[in-house]
């Protein structure tokens, strides 16, 4: 009978990591995510393997967020050699963000080592190395939508469009256990869309499973709707250009900044934005931007049919008062600008990258705008700003946080309460459900309208908790 072990993502929304384990089938992973949230350095050394990589036969891969995907360099360097399933648009997404992850990681451990040296304490070994992110490329396999691969004799994948963000799957694995007729089936939503989102297609909608893993970030919420909320953004941007001020938008490299810009881009077409100057103030968006463009023909033609398609980088072309900020220079030259400026940079929850640099210059005046078009989850810098704190640290000083904070849930990637509940109606008969990525509040509130609605009460399974199916 195979069984699901939760390894993380369990009671809580990051580090998406699922064993699924049967004596005749091997190991595979579903996920190898990494937590977000405080030091990376610490992080990474601190975060353990409950399994040995080695005994793992094969990895699953949902999609290229690093709450999905960025421990595997770490599985590489302890010895895992088995293949890495993903869509092929998420194996080229991965090249940017594995290695963006892997540089930012090496080089502030190179800092801690330095500050360690001068207190005579022991150096720290790297987890991983830049080897290890070339040998994750290599390792995988990448897969087009509804396309049925083998892992084994006896076990089948096929990967199926979760609309969240380019290259993002819904995971069916059928398992035909030794002596039975018929197949069991697990499916696994990964991270689910959002149906009223821009340039994604919405989430396929499967019918049959005997296991349901299914994510549950905002299981107690709804979001608004693209309309209202784009009224809202236009309201924020007018009252910001209005107070002479300047608006800081954090935003996840994939997805979450090509949709922002998108929309910007509608309004500029519109007539009704303001004279902004907007930078684009990371070197991985803009690749990863280029990677949408290559990939054009996966998203929503309803969007892209707006896109000037024979321009190299239609998103850019859609949005003359872009500017890119490739190098710190270019970053660096941001601060000169007073007033009348929109800057888009990573990382989406604060935890790293060029936005702590733009609070630096900008949080403590009231004129601005800090302005939040994504989930923030606990321990992060995000969720600190999002639930009201006066003072932050950054780079060793405090900082007064004057700025207005803003948030718009209805850019939200993630499917909410009402789209992960008929997602989850669709399936006949109602399968065994399982929530897993979300915190506990939220679990519990989808979970009580699940039961209402399907008559089954779901699993909210703890870390390390096993299941049989």
């Amino acid at each position: 009978m195979p069984e699901v072990t939760f390894f993380g993502a369990a009671q809580e929304v990051t580090g998406s990591c699922h064993r699924i384990s049967h004596p005749g089938l091997g190991h595979i992973l579903l996920d190898c995510g990494m937590h977000q949230g405080g030091d990376a350095v610490s992080r990474l050394q601190e975060e353990h393997f409950e399994f040995s990589p080695r005994d793992i036969d094969a990895v699953v891969l949902s999609h290229a967020h690093l709450d999905h995907s960025g421990m595997l360099p770490k599985m590489i360097h302890q010895g895992f050699t088995g293949p890495i399933y993903c869509t092929k648009a998420t194996a080229e997404l991965l090249s940017v963000l594995l290695n963006d992850a892997a540089g930012l990681y090496l080089r502030d451990l190179e800092k801690e080592n330095l500050r360690r040296r001068r207190q005579g304490k022991r150096r720290l070994s790297p987890v991983y190395s830049m080897k290890d992110v070339e040998q994750v490329l290599k390792q995988c396999v990448g897969l087009d939508y509804e396309t049925e691969a083998s892992l084994s004799d006896n076990t089948r994948l096929v990967f199926h469009d979760a609309g969240h963000i380019l290259g993002s799957a819904i995971t069916e694995l059928s398992f035909l256990e030794p002596g039975e007729q018929k197949p069991k089936t697990l499916v696994f939503s990964g991270d689910l869309g959002n149906t009223d989102m821009v340039l994604m297609r919405d989430p396929s909608f499967l019918r049959h499973a005997d296991v349901l893993m299914m994510e549950s970030t905002y299981g107690d919420r709804e979001h608004k709707t693209q309309g209202d909320t784009l009224s809202e953004l236009e309201q924020i941007l007018a009252d910001t250009w209005q107070r002479g001020g300047n608006v800081m938008i954090p935003a996840f490299a994939v997805g979450r900044t090509q949709e922002i810009l998108f929309h910007l881009g509608c309004l500029h077409q519109q007539g009704r934005l303001d004279n902004w100057q907007i930078f684009l103030d990371s070197p991985m968006a803009i690749e990863v931007t280029q990677i949408y463009d290559h990939w054009v023909d996966w998203l929503d033609t309803k969007d892209t049919q707006f896109l000037d398609m024979s321009h190299p980088h239609p998103l850019e072309e859609f949005l003359p008062h872009l500017f890119l900020a490739v190098t710190p220079e270019d970053s660096m030259a941001i601060n000169s600008v007073k007033k009348g400026c929109i800057v888009i940079a990573g990382s989406g929850m604060c935890t790293g990258g060029r936005i702590r640099h733009h609070f630096k210059q900008r949080i403590w005046n009231p004129h601005n705008t800090l302005l939040f078009v994504g989930f923030q989850a606990r321990g992060t810098l995000g969720r600190i700003l999002v639930d009201g704190a006066k003072f932050i640290r950054l780079f060793g000083e405090q900082y007064a946080v004057k700025a207005r904070i803003e948030t718009l849930g209805g850019f939200s990637a993630h499917a909410g309460q009402s789209g992960l509940v008929n997602w989850a109606s669709a399936f006949t008969p109602t399968p065994k459900l399982i929530l897993v990525h979300g915190e506990p509040g939220a679990q519990k509130a989808l979970a009580q309208r699940l039961e209402r609605e399907t008559g089954q009460r779901p699993l909210i399974p703890a870390q390390k908790e096993c299941f049989h199916f």
